[in-house]
C-alpha cells in the first residue's frame, strides 16, 4: 500500500487545514486523495477480506487477486468517507456460471450492504446496491469484460447520485439514498479478477459533481470552444519555416459530437478549428491529424475515447524533415481515456505542435509519445493519471539519424500525478526544457535524461518521487542541469552532470516561485480550465 493510504487517518486533520486554505487561495478544486494501493509494497495492509482467497501477485506490476470462484468474496478499506469516487483497473480471470460479475464497491457498512459497480460475463455493467446481502440492480448499459484484460471502473457516489464509469466514459447512472456514507472495496460473485491501483478521491470526475467541501469555477461558460491561447516555450518558436504554433487559425470552425464528424474533420486540408463536444467513442487505434488543426473539448466533459490522435507521417528511414511534414496543430481541453495504442502520438519530424489542458489517463501505451525527428513542441497544463506509461521523447537508442538536433520540447505547468515511468524519458532531444511541473509519487523515476539528450529541468516540485532525475536511469547515459527544483516527502536527489544548451537561446521564459508550482498546477492543469 502506498504511504497515501498508510496515513489517511492520521492526516484527516491536517488535510482538512490544507484543503480550507487551498480553497481560500486557488480557484479550482483538486481532488484529495483519501485511499490509494497498488500493491507494491507485497502486502493487503488495510484491507479486510471475506470469502475468496485473496493472494497480492506479479502480473505486469504487483496487484492483488481473488482466485475463487465458488462464493462471494469482498474486500474493504479505508474509513467512513460520505463522498466518494473509487476507481480501480479490473482484470477479470475466470466465471463461474451464468451472470457473475466482478466489481467495485461504495459507502460500504458491511459485508452485506454496499453499493457496486460490476461488470458481467452477460455483457453488461450494472451499478446496483446490496441490501441485507440481496442484490439489487439501479442501473444496467451493455459493457464487454473480456476474460483476461484489465478494465478501469470507477463508481462515484456524491449525495444521492450515484455514476459508473468504464474506460473513463460514464456508462450508468442512478439516484438512491440508502447509504449516506462507508468504506470502498472490491468484489467478485462466483467469478476470479485481479485488482490493482485503487484511488480514492473526494472530488468526481471530468463533468461530475464535487464535493461539498469544495468549490469549482471555470474561465469559460459549458459550451465555449476556447481558440484565444498561443503557446509557450519551443512551439512559439519561428523555426523550419513556421512562425510558432497557430493551429486552426484563419480557418472555419465546426462543431462535432460523432466519430465520423470528427475523423473527417481533421483529414480536411487547410486550417481548421474542431470543436469537440461530448465524448466521442473512437475506433482504436490511431487516427491522422493533418497540418493546420485546433482540435479543442467544449467546456470539461469532452474527448476520446478508445482511440488516440497521430500527428504526423508514416514511419520511414528519411534523416532529413520532409516537405509534407505535419505542422501547426493544436490539441486542448480534451479527455483522454482508454485508448488503444497512444493518445497522441507526434512523429516523423512534426513541428509546432501545442498540446495544451488535457486529463490522460487508463490507456494502454504512450500518453503523449513525441519521436522520429519531431520538434518545436510544447506540453503545458495537462493532468496525466493512473497510467504506467507517461511521455516518451525519442524512442530508440539507435535513432539517433533522425533525432540529434532535433526533438526540441517543452514540459511546464503539467501534472504528472502517480505516474511511474516517463515523465518525461528522453533520448537525443536538446535542449529539452523541463520546468514548472508538479511530480506526485512518480514510483520509477521522474525525469529520464538518456542517450546523449541534454535536458534542463528546473522549478519543478517533486513529491515522493525517490529518483526525480536521472541521467543514468537505462541505456546510454545523457546530460541534465537540475536548478531551482523543490524536494519534499521522500523525494531523493537529482543524479545530474554534464552542460546542456540553454533554452533562452530559443524562447523567453518567466519561472514561478518552485514553492508554489503544486497549488498552481492542481488547481490550472487539465480540462475546464483554458483560457
Amino acid at each position: 500500500m502506498s504511504k497515501h493510504g498508510r496515513l489517511a487517518s492520521l492526516a484527516a486533520v491536517a488535510s482538512a487545514f490544507v484543503v480550507a486554505v487551498a480553497v481560500l487561495l486557488v480557484p479550482s478544486a483538486s481532488a484529495a486523495t483519501l485511499f490509494d494501493d497498488n500493491f507494491e509494497d507485497g502486502n493487503s495492509t488495510g484491507w479486510s477480506s471475506s470469502g475468496g482467497s485473496w493472494t497480492v501477485v506479479a502480473d505486469g506490476t504487483r496487484a492483488w487477486r481473488q482466485s475463487g470462484t465458488s462464493s462471494d468474496a469482498r474486500a474493504a478499506a479505508g474509513t467512513v468517507w460520505a463522498d466518494q469516487s473509487v476507481q480501480a483497473r479490473v482484470k477479470p480471470t475466470a466465471f463461474n456460471g451464468s451472470n457473475r460479475h466482478v466489481a467495485v464497491t461504495a459507502r460500504v457498512q458491511n459485508t452485506g450492504n454496499y453499493y457496486y459497480l460490476a461488470l458481467t460475463n452477460a455483457g453488461t455493467a450494472v451499478l446496483g446496491k446490496r441490501v441485507g446481502g440481496a442484490h439489487t440492480a439501479l442501473a444496467t448499459a451493455p459493457v464487454t469484460a473480456a476474460v483476461g484484460a484489465w478494465h478501469t471502473v470507477r463508481l462515484e457516489a456524491f449525495g444521492s447520485t450515484l455514476r459508473g464509469f468504464v474506460a473513463g466514459a460514464q456508462v450508468v447512472t442512478a439516484t438512491d439514498a440508502a447509504f449516506g456514507s462507508g468504506r470502498i472495496g472490491v468484489a467478485t460473485y462466483y467469478a476470479a479478477a485481479t485488482f490493482d491501483d485503487v484511488l480514492v478521491t473526494d472530488v468526481a470526475g471530468p463533468g461530475g459533481p464535487t464535493s461539498t467541501t469544495t468549490t469549482t469555477t471555470t474561465s469559460h461558460q459549458p459550451g465555449a470552444c476556447d481558440t484565444s491561447a498561443r503557446p509557450a516555450g519551443f512551439a512559439s518558436v519561428t523555426a523550419w519555416g513556421q512562425s510558432g504554433t497557430t493551429g486552426g487559425a484563419g480557418g472555419p470552425t465546426i462543431e462535432v459530437d460523432t466519430a465520423a464528424e470528427f475523423l473527417a474533420a481533421i483529414a480536411r486540408t487547410g486550417p481548421l478549428t474542431v470543436c469537440v463536444r461530448g465524448m466521442i467513442a473512437l475506433p482504436g487505434p490511431m487516427h491522422n491529424v493533418t497540418s493546420d488543426k485546433t482540435i479543442v473539448g467544449i467546456g470539461s466533459a469532452s474527448g476520446f475515447t478508445g482511440g488516440g490522435l497521430n500527428i504526423g507521417l508514416p514511419p520511414s528511414d528519411v534523416t532529413t524533415p520532409p516537405a509534407d511534414a505535419v505542422h501547426n496543430v493544436i490539441v486542448r481541453n480534451l479527455v483522454f481515456r482508454g485508448w488503444a495504442d497512444d493518445a497522441i502520438n507526434v512523429q516523423m519530424f512534426s513541428h509546432h505542435v501545442w498540446i495544451d489542458h488535457n486529463d490522460l489517463s487508463d490507456g494502454y501505451d504512450g500518453v503523449i509519445d513525441i519521436k522520429r525527428g519531431s520538434s518545436y513542441v510544447t506540453v503545458s497544463w495537462n493532468h496525466a493519471h493512473n497510467h504506467s506509461k507517461n511521455m516518451l521523447l525519442g524512442h530508440d537508442d539507435d535513432n539517433g539519424a533522425q533525432d540529434v538536433g532535433r526533438l526540441k520540447v517543452t514540459y511546464h505547468h503539467n501534472w504528472f500525478d502517480r505516474t511511474p515511468q516517463r515523465n518525461p524519458r528522453v533520448r537525443f532531444g536538446e535542449p529539452v526544457h523541463v520546468f514548472n511541473n508538479y511530480y506526485l509519487y512518480n514510483t520509477d523515476v521522474g525525469v529520464a535524461c538518456q542517450a546523449d539528450s541534454g535536458c534542463v529541468v528546473e522549478g519543478n516540485y517533486f513529491e515522493d518521487v525517490e529518483e526525480p532525475v536521472s541521467n543514468s536511469y537505462a541505456g546510454p547515459g545523457g546530460r541534465c542541469v537540475a536548478r531551482n527544483n523543490v524536494f519534499v516527502g521522500e523525494s531523493g536527489q537529482p543524479d545530474c552532470g554534464g552542460t546542456v544548451q540553454e533554452p533562452r537561446d530559443y524562447y523567453s521564459y518567466t519561472l514561478d516561485d518552485p514553492n508554489t508550482v503544486k497549488a498552481t498546477v492542481m488547481a490550472g492543469a487539465g480540462v475546464g480550465k483554458v483560457g
